[in-house]
């Protein structure tokens, strides 16, 4: 169990804002989205291996992904990990994860890219309820900086 807070509100749900990953990791998958385009998929890749739990690594290697199954595959391992380290942070299964708060984008980018990949699979019921998930967490989803 962590001593990270939920933050409960008088306005509504409790909300869950994931503890910032290590700043080596940060700083590696920085460098790593930074390369030539043909160098950056397998950057991100030894990233990821290196650290497999870091949320954002798995959902900027799905975005790299060399086609729709392997960004399926990459976001799915981001969203369930995230699922993991909602819990171990005080999330009991409703609340709100929010943009806003850096450290939790990892967890929300690979849901998105969940939905959406889904949807390119023919997946749809996965698209529809990750779209709505992805509105409980962020009631304000889609962010303008969601690339950011």
């Amino acid at each position: 169990m962590s001593d990270a807070p939920v933050n409960l509100t008088a306005s509504g749900p409790p909300e869950t804002i994931l503890p910032p990953f290590e700043a080596a990791a940060l700083a590696a998958l920085d460098e790593a989205l930074g390369l030539p385009s043909e160098q950056r998929r397998a950057a991100v890749a030894d990233v990821v291996a290196r650290w497999p739990r870091f949320l954002d690594g798995w959902a900027r290697l799905g975005d790299l992904g060399r086609d729709h199954i392997e960004s399926y595959a990459a976001y799915r391992v981001g969203y369930h990990r995230g699922l993991d380290a909602l819990r171990q942070n005080g999330w009991r299964g409703s609340g709100f994860v929010r943009w806003q708060h850096e450290s939790n984008r990892g967890l929300l980018r690979a849901l998105a890219g969940l939905s959406r990949t889904a949807a390119m699979i023919h997946e749809d019921d996965e698209a529809v309820r990750c779209g709505h998930f992805l509105q409980q967490l962020d009631p304000s989803w889609p962010p303008a900086d969601l690339n950011g």
